[in-house]
């Protein structure tokens, strides 16, 4: 099987799902570059290898390297979800102290958020705000605005991820797309925290409306909503 890789983040973590084979040649290249080219604009990744089915040492050296690249880039590299045989290979070869391992996806982002943990640096002065919304250029352009506006921003395409970050993380507001406020599906405990703090559900038509306008509209909703908060 080739190797897929599906990505997304998970506030200031990039999760990357490795499903296939890690081997030299295509598979190895395409990993290689895919983690350079994130490391532009990130640098904190969690590799997901739950359904890795082969790793040939080409493959654990392309691993090596990207964990070296991202460190001499001041980031950090963790694996999860590491199948046994894996494991068995990065005991064999020394290799299993040199990456930080964890059992979970989610331990290995909590691990990011932990005391002294190397991650991306947020906004110094700001309010913190959580973006949710399964549009990705959406996100992207909500995290553009509001970091530039100074607010320390994060931002989730999965109601699994966001109730994680909320979780480990404090938040002065909540942003959600319409397709998150309208599912029927959403669990207790994620409308549970989302009683917690403000929260701004984005329109229907945020994503098809002038971007200058909606972005100017958003932001005023935004201040409104955190000062209201502060009295």
């Amino acid at each position: 099987m080739l190797l897929s890789l599906d990505t997304r983040e998970v506030g200031r973590v990039t999760v990357v799902h490795c499903k296939g084979r890690i081997i030299g040649g295509r598979e190895s290249e395409s990993l290689r570059a895919h983690l350079s080219w994130l490391l532009h604009t990130r640098r904190s990744f969690v590799l997901h290898l739950g359904e890795v089915g082969f790793i040939d040492s080409s493959g654990l050296g392309t691993m090596v390297r990207a964990l070296t690249s991202t460190r001499q880039a001041r980031g950090e590299l963790k694996l999860c979800n590491v199948p046994d045989f894996v494991r068995k290979v990065l005991q064999m070869s020394r290799l299993m102290s040199v990456f930080d391992v964890h059992d979970s996806e989610e331990k290995a982002v909590e691990a990011f958020y932990g005391p002294g943990a190397r991650a991306e640096a947020p906004v110094p002065k700001g309010r913190s705000i959580l973006c949710l919304d399964s549009n990705a250029d959406v996100l992207a352009y909500l995290r553009e605005l509001l970091h530039h506006a100074g607010y320390d921003v994060q931002s989730s395409m999965r109601v699994s991820d966001a109730m994680l970050l909320m979780r480990i993380e404090h938040f002065d507001l909540l942003l959600v797309g319409p397709d998150m406020t309208a599912s029927p599906a959403k669990p207790p405990a994620f409308q549970s925290a989302c009683a917690k703090l403000p929260v701004i559900e984005l329109g229907s038509d945020f994503s098809t409306s002038d971007a200058g306008e909606a972005g100017a509209r958003l932001l005023e909703r935004v201040e409104a909503t955190l000062a209201s908060k502060a009295v």
